[in-house]
């Protein structure tokens, strides 16, 4: 494939982006499933249609296509715009292109799923928000989202005005490649509470990084890997 990228890559941005197409409708049509049944749990008995999430732009998989190929596209070694990365085996770096595309192509499509519980939140009169479940192994960031509760279900109360850097409506929460965080609806006359390990979470994060405007990501990174047996993914 590296030596004909020209040649092989469109056909092959395609080929994925039908793929992406059936496993986020997929994803999509299992997170309504998901919410039906949280929303049954919750007794909830008036009529809601869970809208389903649309499939991501063609451009958007193309361009999250390109970077986890970008590295693949032949380089001259004495060319000092030529980064480490493109310099390696080409075995090396085939390697690393297939880890980075399946990176992407799960992201995708979990993200149609979240995108649809999401929507329906935002448009169900029984929903009051939805909290983030993390893994026990997730990232920081991860955690400390989790670790905020039921939150979710606006821009301000998620955190766009205490953060400038939340823009657009897809900042409400965001996932990155290998996140397998999940949500949890909440509807009205239901209780959340923290997980234990959410509100082990939220202990070390007020212990440890709570006003420090800017600086509270890195303060609560610094506390889990000291204080939090959960190994960090």
């Amino acid at each position: 494939m590296p030596a004909r990228m020209g040649a092989t890559l469109p056909p092959w941005m395609e080929a994925v982006d039908a793929v992406v197409r059936q496993y986020g409708d997929l994803a999509a049509q299992l997170a309504a499933e998901v919410y039906e049944a949280q929303r049954a749990a919750a007794d909830v008995t008036s009529a809601f249609t869970v809208p389903l999430a649309d499939s991501p732009p063609q451009e958007q998989t193309q361009a999250s296509l390109r970077w986890a190929t970008k590295d693949l596209w032949p380089r001259d070694p004495d060319d000092p715009r030529t980064t480490a990365a493109q310099a390696q085996p080409v075995e090396v770096r085939l390697a690393a292109a297939e880890k980075k595309t399946a990176a992407v192509v799960e992201k995708l499509v979990l993200d149609q799923g979240r995108q649809t519980t999401r929507q329906a939140v935002q448009r169900d009169r029984e929903a009051v928000g939805y909290a983030r479940a993390a893994a026990l192994g997730a990232c920081a960031f991860c955690r400390l989202m989790a670790s905020r509760g039921m939150v979710y279900k606006s821009a301000g109360t998620a955190g766009r005005d205490a953060n400038d850097r939340f823009s657009g409506d897809a900042s409400v929460a965001k996932y990155h490649d290998h996140c397998s965080c999940q949500i949890i609806s909440v509807f009205r006359g239901q209780r959340f509470e923290l997980s234990p390990q959410a509100a082990r979470w939220d202990r070390i994060y007020r212990e440890y990084a709570q006003g420090h405007p800017g600086d509270q990501l890195r303060l609560f990174r610094r506390a889990i890997a000291e204080h939090d047996a959960s190994p960090v993914q």
